[in-house]
C-alpha cells in the first residue's frame, strides 16, 4: 500500500507536473555516457557499478524506494546500479562477460523475478544477460525532482537506450513483454542498430495514438480484461490503486493469466517494487497518456511524433503469443506482420498467459536462442509471405536450432 502522503504527493504534484515540470526537449538527447542515444560502446559490458557522472539531489534514494536494493533475487544475482541522465536504475546481471549482450525487461504490475528461471537458462547457453527495473518501480529511483515521472511509450523505450549506454552496450538482443516488451518494441523500432534481435511477448507493442484509432472500440471481452485502463483514467481509481497495489495486481495476475498458479510468495516479492514513491505516478501517466488523457513529458516530443508514424521493426523477431493470455487474445501473427519487415517466427504457447516468460520460462528461453540465429537473408520470404508460424507442443518442449531447451 502506499501511504497517503505519497498519494496525496502523487494527485497535486506528481500527476499535475507533467504539464509544468520536466525538461526541455532537447535534454531527451543529451548524452548519458558520452554520446546520445543511439551511440556506439563496447560490445559486452564489465562495467557492472560504473556509469554516467553525477550527483544526487533529495529526488531518490535506493532507501526512499522502499526496497531493499542489496537483496539478490533467486537465479537473477544480486541487485546492481547504473546512473543516466535521468534515473538510478537497479538491474540483475548474469551470463559470461564475453558473451552476447540480452537486455530483457519487466510488466506491469510485474517484476523482474518474472525471468528467475529464464536468466539461468541463457546463461548457462553464453547469453550475458541483464534484466532492470522499470522506472518507478522497486530501487530504481529517479535523480531529480524536475523529472517528469512519465509512464508513456517513448520514456520506455528511451530508458533501454539509456540503460544500454551507461552500461557501454553497443548492441543487444532486447526482449520483454507488457511495458518491458513495449520498450523493448520502441528502441528496436526507433534505433534498430543497437538490437541485434528482438523477442516480443504480443509481436507488435508499439501503441497507435491517432486519436481515430484511439477512440476505435475493441471487441466487448478485450474491453472488460482492460477495466483497470478506464479505471487509473479517474480520481477514484487513483485512489484504489494506491490503497490496494498487491490486491490490485492480483487481480490483473489472476485475469491476464487464468492458468497460472502463482503463489502468494511470487505476489508478495512483486509488490515489494510497488512501494516506491514514484510508483502511483508513474503508473497513471502510463495509462493516461495511452488514453490522450494527460500529456507526457516534453523531453519525449520528438519520439512520440516518430511513434506515430508506427515505424516498423527491421531487426530479426521472435514473437510469442500465450493461448491462455487473459489480456491480449492470441493470434497467429498475420495481422501485425506489416509491422516486421525483418525476419520474424511466430509462436503460440499452450497455456501460457500474459507474463509468460514467468509461466513459460522455456519457451522465452528458446525463443532468445532462435532470434539470435535468425539470419537477415529471411526477410524477404518473411515480408511476403507473414510470419513463419509455429506453435510450441505442449508435451515437450521447444527446439531452437538443433538444441532442446
Amino acid at each position: 500500500m502506499i501511504n497517503r502522503r505519497s498519494f496525496s504527493k502523487v494527485l497535486t504534484i506528481g500527476a499535475a507536473s507533467v504539464t509544468a515540470g520536466g525538461l526541455s526537449a532537447a535534454a531527451a538527447d543529451a548524452p548519458t555516457s558520452g554520446g546520445k542515444p543511439g551511440s556506439a560502446g563496447p560490445d559486452t559490458a564489465d562495467r557492472t557499478t560504473a556509469g554516467t557522472a553525477g550527483t544526487y539531489d533529495t529526488a531518490g534514494t535506493a532507501e526512499q524506494a522502499g526496497v531493499d536494493a542489496a537483496k539478490p533475487a533467486t537465479g537473477l544475482g544480486p541487485v546492481r546500479r547504473v546512473r543516466t541522465d535521468l534515473l538510478d536504475i537497479a538491474y540483475h546481471q548474469a551470463g559470461p562477460a564475453d558473451g552476447r549482450p540480452v537486455v530483457l525487461g519487466h510488466g506491469w504490475p510485474y517484476s523482474p523475478y518474472a525471468y528467475q528461471e529464464v536468466v539461468p537458462e541463457l546463461a548457462g547457453r553464453g547469453f550475458r544477460c541483464y534484466v532492470p527495473y522499470l522506472r518507478g518501480h522497486g530501487p530504481t529511483v529517479f535523480r531529480h525532482r524536475a523529472t517528469v515521472r512519465s509512464g508513456q511509450q517513448a520514456a520506455l523505450g528511451a530508458d533501454v537506450i539509456a540503460f544500454m549506454d551507461a552500461l557501454g552496450i553497443r548492441r543487444a538482443i532486447l526482449g520483454g513483454y507488457d511495458w518491458g516488451g513495449r520498450g523493448a518494441c520502441v528502441a528496436a523500432a526507433l534505433w534498430p542498430e543497437r538490437c541485434s534481435g528482438l523477442v516480443s511477448v504480443n509481436s507488435y507493442l508499439i501503441q497507435d495514438l491517432d486519436p481515430s484509432v484511439i477512440d476505435r472500440p475493441d471487441p466487448p471481452d478485450v474491453e472488460s480484461a482492460h477495466w483497470y485502463y478506464y479505471f487509473l483514467l479517474t480520481k477514484r481509481g487513483a485512489a484504489g490503486l494506491a490503497k490496494n497495489t498487491k490486491e490490485f495486481a492480483r487481480v490483473v495476475w489472476k485475469r491476464n493469466s487464468p492458468e497460472w498458479r502463482f503463489t502468494e510468495a511470487d505476489l508478495d516479492r512483486a509488490a515489494q517494487l510497488f512501494e516506491n514513491l514514484d510508483y502511483l505516478a508513474v503508473v497513471l501517466n502510463c495509462y493516461r497518456t495511452r488514453r490522450l488523457a494527460a500529456p507526457g513529458d516534453p523531453r519525449y516530443a520528438e519520439l512520440e511524433a516518430r511513434l506515430l508514424k508506427q515505424p516498423p521493426i527491421t531487426v530479426p523477431a521472435v514473437t510469442l503469443d500465450g493461448k491462455a493470455d487473459g489480456s491480449l487474445p492470441w493470434t497467429d501473427g498475420t495481422a501485425s506482420a506489416p509491422h516486421f519487415t525483418g525476419p520474424r517466427v511466430h509462436h503460440v504457447v499452450p497455456h501460457a498467459g500474459h507474463n509468460l516468460p514467468q509461466e513459460a520460462p522455456k519457451a522465452f528461453a528458446a525463443a532468445v536462442v532462435e532470434v539470435s540465429h535468425l539470419a537477415p537473408t529471411t526477410a524477404r520470404a518473411v515480408s511476403k509471405t507473414g510470419p513463419v508460424k509455429r506453435k510450441y507442443d505442449p508435451g515437450e518442449a521447444p527446439k531452437v536450432s538443433g538444441i532442446r531447451l
